[in-house]
């Protein structure tokens, strides 16, 4: 197994020549965002993975979480001391809000320190994802002394945070949520149901949860219309911030996963006694735009990663290559065999997901300064820019990045042979625990129906019409670039295959529309993707640094040649009729 390093070099490139990080840094509320500061902050976040997140990966794999018979769960060995480590040294704040202890800093400048903690350990990772979310959700809805008692404690890491959705008759469909909230006299709320799904439900990181619960009020309008979110402490705190009586929430379970095993996922109980006591986020029935604010974080974090499981399996298969000495390679000496990285199918291996995770990643850093110009824009229209950008990438990086999360796994799988089949390698830990992103935090298929449903119809399609001539703009520039030109052809094709599938779709009826959403949404991110790489290089190539601009390139041509080249063949999936699911739905998908 080998040993994690952060890519720094990478890191630091994208956001600074794939995304735009200067640019971020001269907008107001940005201005202590200093090169020097960021790349310091960089370097010590990057030291703090590999010291000391990165080994608990392995142990929290073969240990996992378990349930105590008291209802507390105990984490794996090692996990508490570095959960301490992380609050002591104020990770949880680096993007937070200054007004409640936070640094401040870009989202895109956290998102880099949140890849290198997940790539470390994803299932550590996953209580300081939910708890910012979290944060994100009361920022934006809770009263003044909702955040004035809870944010300072969350964004610190001393408190961590929930989002609890699902019901075990209400997976993707929250409209069938039956969780009960009943109005007491003094203001608060009594909580009554059962929650599965939740990650970090219980643990023992902290000393305090909070839960952010979607419930019902009595009378509220059926279907999602009627939901309300409710904030729903472990311990309800005093006045002064220090954790108090002990709440009616109790984990009953936790469940037996594939992969994540670190992370407890538990079944959480409200009110088994008296109630769960809760208090309202938002306006009543005001829920699902309140929780939407914490899942739209979420989708970014988890398209994340699958940029990280894909770098950690990359790097693993990289040293495996270097060192596994099998077969002669094309030209090699005839006495002795040949590491297997001197064989061009291993090299195409790795080259492809290297390539391809470099494009998740700029995609993903790229949808993160569209959420920081929506919010620190200079004025209202590169807010309302920088939003709609965002509600378009949001999809892309959360169903592309993790479907080639999982994708890139198996390869790096199959580059170890036999022997990434075995679990003492390590690499099939990064395969299993690749396999949930997909699912949670909205299935892929939603986000493809979000996209084709909300993101796509924006301004009439002018958004998705905008990005696109950004794109061909990239391919513009490449035409007059040396070692470039096959990346433009690639680039234009796909970009106008992607943009006659998108008039298709916003002309379509709402099954074929639904039907061509898969293959749509992989037709914008790939051209996204190869788009993100192609500016990298030109970037580079304007850098004056040879062998940068020349890695950059291969990269560049190799992702054209292999991934962007396929897009215009996916254009007869987006709009080719639907009979045929319809026939298959009524004959040969019969029960």
């Amino acid at each position: 197994m080998s040993e994690f390093r952060v890519d720094l070099d990478e890191i630091t490139f994208n956001l600074r020549h794939v995304a735009d990080l200067e640019g971020l840094a001269a907008l107001d509320g940005f201005e202590h965002v200093e090169s020097e500061t960021v790349d310091q902050l960089l370097a010590e976040a990057a030291r703090f993975a590999e010291e000391v997140i990165a080994p608990l990966n392995r142990v929290g794999d073969t240990e996992g979480s378990r349930r105590l018979d008291d209802g507390s769960v105990a984490t794996p060995t090692g996990f508490k001391e570095a959960y301490r480590s992380y609050v002591e040294a104020g990770w949880g704040a680096v993007s937070m809000d200054p007004d409640y202890g936070g640094g401040g800093f870009p989202h895109l400048v956290g998102l880099a320190v949140e890849e290198m903690f997940t790539t470390a350990c994803m299932s550590w990772s996953l209580c300081p994802l939910l708890t910012q979310g979290a944060i994100n959700l009361l920022g934006a809805h809770g009263t003044g002394e909702q955040k004035a008692l809870y944010l300072p404690q969350m964004a610190s890491g001393v408190w961590t945070g929930t989002m609890n959705l699902t019901e075990p008759q209400a997976g993707s469909d929250l409209g069938a949520v039956t969780t009960r909230a009943v109005p007491q006299p003094d203001g608060s709320y009594r909580l009554f149901g059962t929650k599965i799904f939740i990650t970090y439900g219980e643990h023992d990181l902290a000393d305090n949860i909070v839960h952010l619960v979607l419930a019902r009020l009595p009378g509220a309008p059926p279907g999602t219309r009627g939901i309300s979110c409710f904030l729903v402490p472990k311990h309800l705190p005093a006045a002064d911030g220090s954790t108090g009586a002990r709440n009616d929430v109790h984990c009953v379970s936790i469940e037996h996963k594939l992969g994540i095993h670190a992370s407890p996922t538990c079944v959480m109980s409200y009110g088994d006694d008296e109630g769960a006591v809760g208090f309202l986020v938002g306006d009543e029935n005001g829920g699902m735009r309140a929780m939407f604010t914490m899942m739209n974080h979420a989708r970014l974090s988890v398209g994340l990663e699958g940029v990280a499981i894909a770098e950690r399996s990359y790097q693993q298969a990289l040293a495996y290559a270097h060192e596994r000495r099998q077969g002669r390679a094309p030209g090699a000496p005839a006495t002795e065999s040949s590491a297997i990285i001197d064989h061009p199918d291993v090299r195409r291996m790795l080259l492809d997901m290297r390539s391809t995770t470099g494009a998740m990643r700029g995609l993903a850093y790229r949808n993160a300064e569209a959420i920081d110009r929506s919010s620190h824009g200079a004025d209202a229209d590169e807010r309302q820019e920088g939003s709609e950008r965002a509600a378009l990438l949001t999809p892309l990086t959360k169903a592309w990045a993790t479907d080639l999360g999982c994708e890139l796994a198996s390869v790096g799988l199959q580059v170890h042979g036999g022997m990434g089949f075995i679990e003492e390698t390590g690499s099939a830990q990064h395969y299993r625990d690749a396999r949930i992103a997909p699912i949670y935090e909205g299935t892929n298929g939603i986000q493809s129906a979000d996209l084709v449903g909300r993101k796509l119809s924006m301004r009439g399609g002018a958004a998705v019409r905008d990005h696109l001539d950004g794109v061909r703009e990239t391919a513009a520039a490449l035409n007059g670039t040396a070692g470039l030109k096959s990346v433009c052809q690639h680039l234009e094709a796909a970009v106008d295959a992607t943009g006659e599938a998108s008039e298709w779709l916003l002309a379509a009826e709402p099954f074929d529309r639904l039907a061509g959403a898969d293959a749509y949404l992989r037709m914008l991110a790939t051209t996204t993707g190869g788009a993100a790489l192609a500016d990298g290089a030109l970037a580079a190539d304007r850098l004056e640094a040879p062998e940068l601009a020349a890695d950059r390139a291969v990269l560049a041509r190799f992702f054209a040649a292999n991934r962007l080249s396929a897009v215009p063949g996916l254009l007869a999936a987006v709009t080719e009729p639907a009979d045929d699911l319809v026939a298959a739905g009524r004959r040969i998908l019969a029960g």
